[in-house]
């Protein structure tokens, strides 16, 4: 990146760029028989006390001493080019949310507070889409009432990694103490290729029930409560694929939820002793047949950060990564 003029380091950048993309370079390795640089892009989250901190995409928080800065400016908001359909994160915040809604909600401000009886994160934190029309410690002090009544944890579920996420939030939530606990990236595929894969889908059994055979083969919860009953079958348009295995037991199950042009592919979850046998694949093909059949174009879904095997099967699909999502939990004195 070039950060000179004539020749020499600039820092371009000053406090009053807080709220943008930049791109910074630090010297690392002081005292050091040979001087380092540093590379940093994110967005500029703070500047102060000759401090500077700058989240990068990954919503990872890097500290930066101004000593330390050698070069520094603005850049675009976002990388000029993405594989797969144009969204924004805001679309896309929206779409998930409502393929995986919440039992109970409540607005606060431009966020929703969502609950279900502690059934996913995703499903029990707030989904912060605008101001909260308050003062952001008064806001917060009303999300940790709110859940503590409920006899939850306080999340909040703050995105990242393109133009308008929410790293500004992520770094308010970093310095009243709240704690990042897990993290997924959002990925993004045109619909019509993985319908088109040449995977074998005879056996695949699509329905519009969330029956006992298909919760069989859920994993995530072996005795799924009413809530987690309700989420799963909640959504403008939900198909529930099953392969069984020759004892009667699912061997792998895949839900998707069509809203429009997006077709949302999540549970896709396969038998232990079935893996690496493509039916992953299959399953989320046929789901694309039907999808397209309904009239959607984009596929996305959502995959925890730590779980290569799923990054690896959608980076075979076609699936890449749009950006990431966090969920922040309250402070364990405050959620209780």
């Amino acid at each position: 990146m070039d950060f000179t003029t004539g020749g020499r380091l600039e820092v371009r950048i000053t406090p009053d760029d807080v709220g943008k993309r930049v791109s910074v370079r630090l010297l690392t390795g002081a005292g050091e028989h040979r001087e380092k640089f540093t590379d940093v892009v994110g967005v500029l989250t703070s500047w102060t006390g000759g401090k500077l901190s700058v989240t990068r995409r990954t919503g990872e928080a890097v500290e930066i001493t101004e000593e330390s800065l050698v070069a520094g400016k603005v850049v675009p908001a976002a990388p000029a080019r993405r594989r797969g359909p144009a969204a924004t994160a805001h679309e896309l915040t929206r779409v998930a949310a409502r393929a995986w809604p919440p039992v109970v909600s409540e607005p606060l401000g431009a966020w929703e507070l969502r609950a279900s009886g502690g059934f996913t994160r995703r499903a029990n934190s707030v989904l912060p889409l605008g101001d909260p029309g308050m003062p952001l410690d008064d806001a917060l002090r009303r999300v940790t009432d709110w859940y503590t009544a409920r006899d939850l944890p306080a999340y909040i579920q703050v995105s990242t990694g393109a133009e308008d996420t929410q790293e500004l939030l992520a770094a308010e939530l970093g310095t009243r103490g709240w704690s990042r606990e897990v993290s997924a990236q959002v990925r993004v595929a045109a619909l019509a290729p993985v319908g088109d894969r040449d995977a074998e889908t005879t056996a695949v059994v699509l329905s519009r029930q969330l029956d006992d055979a298909w919760l069989a083969g859920y994993q995530r919860s072996t005795r799924p409560s009413p809530e987690a009953r309700a989420v799963l079958a909640g959504g403008p348009s939900v198909w529930f694929a099953t392969i069984r295995s020759e004892g009667g037991a699912p061997a792998a199950i895949g839900r998707c939820v069509v809203d429009g042009r997006w077709a949302g592919f999540t549970a896709v979850e396969v038998a232990l002793e079935r893996r690496r046998q493509g039916l992953a694949g299959a399953v989320m093909t046929a789901l694309a047949r039907r999808a397209l059949e309904e009239g959607a174009s984009a596929a996305y879904l959502q995959v925890e950060t730590d779980n290569e095997g799923a990054h690896a099967l959608y980076e075979d699909m076609g699936f890449s990564v749009h950006h990431a999502y966090h969920h922040w939990r309250a402070p364990r004195q405050d959620a209780r």
